[in-house]
This record gives C-alpha cells, sequence and structure tokens, in this order.
C-alpha cells in the first residue's frame, strides 16, 4: 500500500526504520534456522561415520608398536552418544604388507639359556621392544633335532627327547607369545635346512637319506662344524622336512618361518646312488664329474626350487598368511656354490620376505654387496633386509662397523637384522650401555610391522 503523500517525513522514515528491523529479523530467524539444520545435518554424519568406520576399516592386526605422535586422532563435534549395535561379521582376509622395514635379530643356540629362562626372556624381548625392533627369528631345527616337541621328529627316530624350558615349558610357545606380548613378529627358523651332522639320531637313523661326494665322503666342513648332508632330491627327505615345517605351522602361531643358507645343497655333493640314478633318468646322460658343469648345476639347482615352491605352497595352503622368508648368501655364491637359486624363488613369486647374508669386515666390499642389481630388484617386490654380523664368542665386532653397515643399507631402503641376539651387547670393546645407546639412535623412531592372524 503507498503511504499518503501528506504525511510527515518523519513518520516515514520511522515506518521505514521499523519495515527494516522487521526484515533484518526475519533474516536472523532465517539463519538461525539454517544453522539449526545444518548442526543437525553435522551431528547426524558424525554417528554415521562411527557407525560405518569398523565396518570399512577391516580387520588387519598391528602386532609393532605404533608412534603416538603420529597416529591419527579423531575430534567429535558433539558429545559421543551409545553407538548403534552392529551385526557381526565375517573377518576379512586382506594380504599382508609385501614391503615392510625389517629391523631383526636372530635367536641362536648359543641364546639358549636366555631363550629358555621364561624371565630373561621377558627382560630380553622387553629390551627389544625399547629399541624398536621388530622381528625376531628364534631358532626352532638345530643339529638334526627340533626345538619344540614334534611327533614327525620322534616317529622318524630323529628325537629320543624334548627341549623344554627351564620351568618344563614348551620354549616355542612361550617365546611366540611373549613376541607378540612386546609387538614382534616371531618367525621361528629352520637354521640347519638339509644338514645335519653325522652321528645324530636322524643321520644315523637314515643312512640312507644322505647324499655324497663324488670321492665318497658324506660330509663337508662348514661353520657349525662337519656335517653330513640329507638328499634334497630323495622324496623321503623332502616329505619328513615337509611334515616337520607344517607341524610347527600348524601347533603355533607363528607370523612366519625362516629358511637360511643351509637349505641348499654344496656344489660338490649329489654323487650318492638315488640322484645319479634320477640324473641318468631324466637326461639320457651319465652325472658330470665337474661338479661346476653347468647343466649339473642347474639341474639340480632346479630341483631344490621345485621342492621349496612346493613346500612354500603346502604352507600358505595350510595357514595362507604365513610369511615365507629366506635368509640365503649373496647371489652368486648362493646359486654356483650352493645351487640355491634364491632369485629365481623371489620372481616364481613364492618368497615373501629376503634377508642376504652379507657378513664384511671391509666396508667397500660390503658396499658392493648390498648393492648388487639383484637385490635392487629383490626390494622392488618383497622386504628386503641386510644380515649384518654383530659378534661372535670369538670374534668381537666394534660397534662403530656395526653401525656403518647398518645405517649404509637403511639409506639405500633396506632392512637390517642382526647375527645373533647376545652379540648385539653382549661381546665387543663397548659397554653394554653403549651398545644398547648406539642401537637406540640407529632405530630412533619405531618401524611396525603388520601381518594377519591366521
Amino acid at each position: 500500500m503507498q503511504l499518503p503523500s501528506f504525511m510527515p517525513q518523519d513518520w516515514r522514515k520511522h515506518q521505514f526504520s521499523h519495515n527494516l528491523r522487521h526484515i533484518f529479523r526475519q533474516m536472523l530467524r532465517s539463519r538461525k534456522r539454517f544453522l539449526s539444520f545444518l548442526f543437525v545435518l553435522t551431528f547426524a554424519t558424525t554417528l554415521l561415520l562411527n557407525s560405518l568406520l569398523p565396518v570399512l576399516l577391516g580387520n588387519d592386526q598391528a602386532i609393532a608398536q605404533i608412534n603416538p605422535q603420529t597416529k591419527p586422532q579423531i575430534k567429535l563435534l558433539v558429545p559421543p552418544l551409545k553407538q548403534p549395535v552392529i551385526p557381526p561379521r565375517s573377518p576379512i582376509n586382506q594380504p599382508i604388507d609385501k614391503r615392510q622395514e625389517i629391523r631383526g635379530v636372530w635367536l641362536t643356540s648359543n641364546d639358549f639359556a636366555m631363550f629358555s629362562d621364561r624371565k630373561q626372556l621377558s627382560e630380553a624381548l622387553q629390551q627389544l621392544k625399547q629399541l624398536n625392533f621388530n622381528t625376531i627369528y628364534p631358532v626352532v631345527w638345530n643339529s638334526g633335532y627340533a626345538m619344540y616337541p614334534s611327533t614327525v621328529a620322534q616317529e622318524a627316530g630323529a628325537q629320543p627327547f624334548v627341549y623344554r624350558g627351564s620351568e618344563g615349558h614348551d620354549i616355542v610357545a612361550d617365546i611366540i607369545a611373549q613376541g607378540h606380548k612386546n609387538n614382534l613378529l616371531v618367525m621361528p627358523w629352520f637354521e640347519f635346512g638339509f644338514m645335519a651332522p653325522e652321528m645324530s639320531e636322524l643321520a644315523i637313523a637314515h643312512p640312507d637319506w644322505l647324499t655324497q661326494q663324488r670321492n665318497g665322503d658324506k660330509t663337508s666342513i662348514t661353520a657349525a662344524g662337519e656335517v653330513a648332508w640329507l638328499n634334497p632330491f630323495h622324496p623321503e627327505v623332502q616329505k619328513f622336512l615337509t611334515e616337520l615345517i607344517l607341524e610347527a605351522v600348524s601347533n603355533y602361531d607363528l607370523d612366519g618361518i625362516q629358511f637360511d643358507d643351509h637349505t641348499s645343497l654344496p656344489k660338490t655333493f649329489g654323487y650318492d646312488r638315488y640322484t645319479l640314478n634320477l640324473y641318468r633318468q631324466e637326461t639320457k646322460k651319465e652325472a658330470p664329474a665337474d661338479v661346476n658343469d653347468p647343466n649339473w648345476v642347474r639341474w639340480r639347482a632346479n630341483k631344490i626350487t621345485a621342492f621349496m615352491a612346493r613346500l612354500s605352497k603346502a604352507v600358505k595352503q595350510r595357514k595362507p598368511n604365513v610369511i615365507f622368508s629366506v635368509s640365503p648368501n649373496y647371489y652368486d655364491f648362493a646359486y654356483k656354490q650352493q645351487l640355491q637359486d634364491w632369485l629365481g624363488w623371489v620372481r616364481q613369486g613364492f618368497v615373501d620376505e629376503l634377508l642376504v647374508q652379507v657378513y664384511r669386515n671391509d666396508l667397500d666390499d660390503y658396499l658392493s654387496q648390498i648393492s648388487r642389481p639383484e637385490i635392487a630388484e629383490v626390494q622392488n617386490k618383497i622386504s628386503t633386509a641386510i644380515a649384518i654380523l654383530s659378534g661372535l664368542r670369538n670374534s668381537n665386532v666394534p660397534m662403530s662397523r656395526v653401525y656403518s653397515q647398518a645405517i649404509n643399507a637403511q639409506n639405500r631402503g633396506l632392512g637390517v637384522s642382526f647375527f645373533y641376539y647376545k652379540s648385539l651387547w653382549g661381546y665387543g670393546p663397548e659397554t653394554v650401555a653403549e651398545r644398547q645407546k648406539e642401537f637406540q639412535y640407529l632405530f630412533r623412531t619405531p618401524a611396525p610391522r603388520f601381518a594377519n592372524r591366521n
């Protein structure tokens, strides 16, 4: 309606101001409605996300420590309410990450006094956790004997006794339980592989399982002393070792299993009657007298590769997420001297983790080995580390060398693992505190490793 022209000007100004205030109040009420709507929408969205996140994230288990500084913090916009009930669901079996940093150490037979005592083991593993280690490799197959109660070994006549801890407990079960408690991956280590002392119950009970050199010798000198070699081409040997390993995989909540440079055969062996007949049957030729003959080397290496492929498959069928780990020598030596084609194993896809033993005093020699193209190839596919010698009972290694080798491996994107636990700070020119301080600086921040539970 139009205002009369005769009304006073001040009244019209007053009416105009009144209209403006009315419009402002309407806008303010509309804005409050909008903000109320926005608040309700935010509230509902927050509840919805909180309900759906557990379903969307899956069920991987982190079994290594998490850095609280990097752990994401979620702040709610509204006070938390009681969460709605989520119906139970089947666990999602997601594959493990194949490229995780390894910070490991071997627990050897020299460490037996420590890991067979629950209290000492607890203190040792707590120390490793504090120093940001993430993996341990406890020995479970050494000198022809299993370090755990083994029906397979007993039935083979190889195990007249059972290893027990100081409290009569299962050593391997305790190591795994305490390792997981301290956020460490635990991968039992079948150290001796095809190797067994000549006077072990296993070698005595099954002489037909042993192979020999061309001159008839059945032993060789190794770092473990004089040993005999189980024939890796013999079906009964393969069956025994496979059943022994599957027994451990089935009976323990382990994260992986490891095989080193002894799951192989020195190139001078393979001249036993069974192997010579098999070679003649398959090639229509006699086995060469020259142990370095390329075809003879390749035939034997291929046989070991085929066995390891079947073993890995059997392990994965039993527990799909068990990490299949190998720790051989550098490739040229492993293949030519030990018939161990680990590069072929990785390329065939049945190895999940590789640790290459590079035990060197000279830094330049060490650097040349860890810079090899085959290592660069493997580390693009799976978790890869360099095995470093931290000392022996009769040969101390200064911490400066250990640290230098470890940091050079890390600078190349490689993990590290140390041989062996007691020599980390038990041997050496430095004090325990000094060596532990160097490890603390080397592993300044946590490096969590993840694995799915089977």
